[in-house]
């Protein structure tokens, strides 16, 4: 029997339904859903997402992936869009963290969510095993990244506090993950992939985590 940490780790973010029609309505489209698939030459599962997401001023939601251990992953492939803060490039490996990002004016929600192979019952498929790593509802991001605070895009986070009023922190290890995420939440127009980066570059090699956002949205705008 799935656990209710379980079920909102699989669904992602639970938006409301005007939520949802609005942010469909303002073209900010979003694939937040992960699934389990097989790799019949190497006979293994893997997980497949896909970064997507994008901004109007007024509101945005972004969905990136990160490794387990919270560092970038290399997509298998960029999507090239017909319009703006769609899909932006797939993700295929065995283990997955998804980073779930909505605002609303600089109101944030943010899921932090782990997938995985789960376990096999009597020789059939696997079960795709998500567990819960953050669960942050109502932060306040205290810059505007789609207005006057541009060049602060890629640095700043949201902050999140507990029902008592006590600060409630993101995971060190997903902080560039989340700051790429709320970056891409407030890219109006959101064309490239904030967090996944091109297989032949390492960036993580070359600069600090924290400049990590900010030379990826570089590099793509220098590549198109």
């Amino acid at each position: 029997m799935e656990t209710r940490r379980e079920q909102i780790a699989r669904r992602g973010l639970v938006l409301a339904r005007h939520i949802v029609r609005r942010l469909d309505r303002v073209g900010i489209h979003v694939r937040a859903d992960v699934s389990l698939e097989h790799q019949h030459l190497a006979q293994r599962y893997v997980v497949r997402g896909v970064e997507s997401g994008g901004a109007i001023a007024e509101m945005g939601r972004y969905v990136t992936f990160a490794a387990e251990s919270g560092q970038q992953l290399p997509y298998l492939q960029p999507i090239d869009g017909l319009c703006a803060n769609g899909l932006h490039a797939v993700v295929v490996t065995p283990v997955v963290v998804r980073i779930d990002l909505f605002r609303a004016g600089r109101t944030c929600q943010l899921l932090i969510t782990k997938h995985e192979q789960g376990s096999i019952e009597k020789g059939g498929r696997p079960s795709l095993k998500n567990s819960l790593v953050f669960r942050g509802m109502d932060g306040f991001l205290d810059v505007e990244l789609w207005g006057k605070d541009r060049e602060l895009a890629g640095s700043a986070t949201p902050q999140f506090w507990s029902r008592g009023g006590e600060v409630v922190e993101i995971p060190e290890a997903f902080r560039p993950a989340v700051r790429a995420a709320t970056h891409g939440a407030s890219c109006v127009g959101c064309s490239h992939s904030h967090y996944l980066r091109n297989p032949s570059v390492n960036l993580g090699l070359l600069i600090p985590k924290d400049e990590i956002s900010r030379a990826s949205c570089s590099a793509v705008r220098t590549k198109t």
